[in-house]
């Protein structure tokens, strides 16, 4: 990202227009390079022969058809699909990342091998409650490890805010407390949702159940206020 800043094509018309092989080289420090390099190729051609070079036009489309053409290219995963949406085109489209997943295999929420979307699934039927939509807040997520960008901040739907606020919080606890090697159980804000035994509380936020996400957002707010 660095490089590409420093070389003032870190934009549309500057990743169209930089050959492939001198792209492979700004983005060589990421790994994968090549493989990064026509991706990024790909998309653009696809924003440019698919929209007319508008990401406006883009992001203006239904969520599911823009997320079904995202899915389409070479490269381009749930994850990542659902992290444009999200968090370039303010869409109502939970990202599921290896925190969010770690962190509700721990507590009983789903089995090890729950895919993808029955996880986004679960996540988007909790967040989307109407009660939990009135008392969400807009600004800089507490858990975010990060001060918030330009983009993070611009104006969106208050299902999407819950959505990003939500995946920023569970970025935040997985790399501060819900760590791979070592969990941090006793600090964490999710503490709450689990018994002096160490097993998780049964409540109404039982596997499978929605209403975990309503119930982790909440202990999250709590604990940073």
């Amino acid at each position: 990202m660095q490089q590409l800043h420093s070389a003032r094509l870190l934009n549309l018309a500057g990743i169209r227009t930089v050959p492939l092989r001198r792209l492979e080289q700004l983005i060589r420090s990421s790994g994968y390079f090549r493989q990064k390099a026509r991706r990024l190729k790909n998309f653009v051609r696809f924003l440019d022969k698919t929209y007319g070079r508008s990401l406006t036009k883009m992001f203006a489309q239904p969520t599911l058809l823009l997320r079904e053409q995202l899915l389409s290219l070479n490269g381009v995963g749930p994850e990542t699909a659902d992290s444009i949406l999200l968090y370039a085109g303010q869409h109502p489209s939970f990202v599921v990342d290896a925190y969010t997943k770690r962190i509700a295999e721990r507590h009983g929420v789903i089995a090890a091998n729950t895919g993808y979307e029955e996880i986004r699934a679960l996540f988007e039927g909790g967040l989307a409650e109407a009660e939990l939509l009135q008392e969400s807040k807009t600004g800089n997520p507490g858990g975010a490890s990060h001060s918030p960008s330009r983009m993070s901040m611009v104006s969106r739907s208050p299902v999407a805010q819950v959505f990003n606020e939500m995946h920023a919080l569970l970025v935040g606890v997985g790399k501060k407390y819900c760590l791979k090697p070592a969990p941090k159980c006793a600090e964490c804000p999710l503490n709450h949702l689990w018994s002096s035994d160490g097993q998780k509380q049964a409540t109404s936020s039982s596997p499978a159940s929605p209403q975990v996400a309503v119930a982790a957002h909440k202990n999250i707010i709590t604990s940073k206020q």
